[in-house]
Parts: structure tokens; sequence; C-alpha cells
């Protein structure tokens, strides 16, 4: 059988890329655990479009 846990899977988005007007969006796929980060997560990663390091923030 498979465990259940709390650990689930979230998609980040580029808030700077919306602002741009660049056709197409950067987006990330992560894991996090709802009872330790109950509020949305925000990570920087690479935005390969902007060429550059940008904030993503957990969508949906």
């Amino acid at each position: 059988m498979a465990k259940k846990g709390s650990r689930v899977q979230v998609i980040l988005e580029c808030t700077e890329h919306k602002t741009s007007g660049m056709p197409g969006t950067s987006r990330y796929i992560s894991k996090k655990n709802k009872k330790n980060t109950p509020e949305r997560l925000e990570l920087k990663k690479y935005n390969p479009i902007l060429k550059k390091v940008t904030v993503h923030k957990e969508i949906k």
C-alpha cells in the first residue's frame, strides 16, 4: 500500500513574467509539506525566458 502523507505537489509560477509582456510562462513543479508550511510557497528560481533569477509563487 502507498503511504498517505501531508506532502503535496505544487506549481510555482514567475511573478515578473506577467508584467514583462513577453509571451510564454515560466513554471516549476515542486513538493511541500502542508503541515509545516500551510501558506503559499515563494522561491527564487531561474526564468529562462527573461534569463535571470526571479521570484516564483505557488499558484492555485
